[in-house]
């Protein structure tokens, strides 16, 4: 055999070779597709850390969520991106801080921004693994047409597109004339897909809301049962105004606020009954967890966060800090909790680990908890630290696994005042707070300022703190950040569309 007909030979035997080893490789990867596990997110509203067990106990029973601890893992300082709506979501779905999307509060009716269509959601990180999509409820990532869920990597969307207080109905407006409050806000749209298919939204409807996230969540885990599938149930429930559906109105003996949570309870059985019937309970981790602490001027019509200190809006651990569950039979160990710091933003890497997905090619600020997840008792927290922005990017707080430095800022508070009964807020004071250092192992109430004691501590935390100004800036020291992305914007609208507006930016 001559040498170009033996090199001829060798390549033929190479390529075949190759391509022997290429199928192996494809096969292996359609093995690990097949064994990855269906991911289902309830995400809910307003919710804080002591309204279900085992974070407190509540006057209303919860046999679902408690099911769901007994059977799952409950994490103990579960920590949001943000105190608010808006925010805390960008925050879960990209696996970043607030901050570095350039996201800040809550978007309004009329807002013409959103989630960038450039960042990358855990629905398309799910996507790109061949899952099936889904959101169902409350969205709050942007309303107009480029910013909405099935542009972001979901499949299937039903739900409200920002907080179900948003509208002419808001408790804040309800001793005007109508007219007066569409300057305000405009009615409330519900959407199925892109296509809005209620246009006013009413409070029966809302009572309806519940019971139909749930029914869409169960039809879509039924007809998604043979193959992979991320479903994002975003509650707007326990949100205000409140409602509950007739079944579950006036049922709690714990007033609406506890019919509400029951109606949640029972939202999270349909999901769990829902994936024992179709036989993929065991190859399906759910996480249960909430957006913000409690919304504590409306009284009885918010939950608690006690022993915790504040609510939703401020950068205590009551706004921050969240109920969180996880379980995935015989995979996370049943009846078990993990007091290490964890958060929203690490779903994303977490979940793309799980599924074989790669990350995002951005910066991210998630870490990979599937130790923690999964019971590892060598696991401790990948944080080295974290930080607590609000009000328009104030760095107003920074933490590691133990400590938390407040630096000075104004807060909202009810300073021991009780609120309403009948729905209706009541005005919030105003505090000012830090520099402040708590020891969140023995005081996770953020009564005793130790900052003199532990100057080495709060020297550490503050050089710290520097780091997230670079990068992700601070309006409190007028800094920019380097790594901030940019929101998404729609094109300015000409002037006489301003001035046609119902409500303000």
């Amino acid at each position: 055999m001559n040498d170009s007909r033996k090199y001829a030979h060798r390549l033929a035997w190479t390529l075949l070779a190759a391509g022997a080893w290429l199928l192996v490789l494809l096969d292996d990867q359609n093995v690990a597709a097949s064994e990855s596990p269906n991911l289902v997110v309830i995400f809910i509203d307003d919710m804080g850390y002591a309204d279900v067990p085992p974070f407190g106990s509540p006057a209303y029973a919860t046999p679902s969520i408690s099911q769901l601890a007994a059977e799952g893992r409950s994490f103990t300082d579960f920590q949001v991106s943000s105190a608010v709506c808006s925010a805390s979501r960008a925050a879960l779905l990209t696996g970043c801080y607030h901050a570095r999307l350039g996201i800040h509060g809550a978007f309004g009716p009329n807002a013409r921004v959103g989630l960038n269509p450039d960042e990358i959601t855990l629905a398309e990180v799910c996507r790109s693994r061949g899952y099936a999509t889904a959101c169902f409820g409350k969205w709050h990532l942007g309303h107009l047409p480029p910013f909405l869920p099935t542009q972001q990597g979901f499949d299937e969307y039903f739900g409200l597109p920002y907080s179900n207080d948003m509208w002419p109905f808001h408790p804040d407006l309800l001793n005007r004339p109508m007219e007066e409050r569409f300057k305000v806000y405009p009615p409330l749209p519900l959407f199925s897909g892109m296509e809005i298919v209620d246009s006013e939204v009413t409070s029966e409807d809302q009572r309806q809301l519940t019971k139909q996230y749930t029914e869409h969540a169960v039809d879509f885990i039924q007809r998604h049962q043979d193959e992979p599938f991320f479903l994002y149930l975003a509650h707007s429930m326990v949100h205000v105004p409140l409602h509950a559906s007739e079944a579950f109105d006036g049922k709690s003996g714990a007033g609406l606020f506890g019919d509400v949570v029951q109606e949640i309870d029972w939202s999270v059985g349909q999901i769990l009954q829902a994936l024992r019937a179709a036989d993929i309970d065991d190859r399906t981790l759910v996480v249960f967890t909430s957006d913000n602490g409690p919304w504590l001027s409306y009284g009885t019509h918010s939950g608690v966060a006690l022993p915790l200190r504040e609510g939703k809006g401020t950068s205590f651990e009551g706004g921050f800090r969240v109920p969180a569950i996880m379980r995935w039979p015989d995979r996370i160990p049943a009846g078990t909790s993990c007091d290490a710091l964890a958060a929203t933003i690490d779903l994303l890497p977490t979940f793309a680990a799980l599924i074989g997905a790669d990350l995002p090619q951005v910066v991210i600020d998630g870490k990979d908890i599937r130790p923690l997840i999964f019971g590892d008792p060598d696991a401790t927290t990948p944080h080295h630290s974290y930080c607590y922005y609000y009000e328009n990017n104030q760095l107003q707080a920074i933490r590691n696994e133990r400590w938390k430095l407040h630096f000075t800022h104004r807060y909202r508070t009810l300073d021991g005042r009780v609120g309403r009964n009948d729905g209706l807020p009541i005005p919030y004071d105003h505090a000012e707070i830090g520099p402040a250092l708590f020891d969140l192992d023995s005081d996770p109430s953020e009564s005793t300022d130790v900052s003199d004691r532990h100057p080495d501590i709060v020297a550490q935390l503050a050089a710290e703190a520097e780091k997230y100004r670079a990068e992700l800036g601070d309006t409190l020291t007028k800094r920019k950040g380097s790594g901030v992305r940019p929101v998404g914007r729609m094109p300015k609208r000409p002037r006489s569309e301003d001035s046609a507006s119902p409500a303000a930016d």
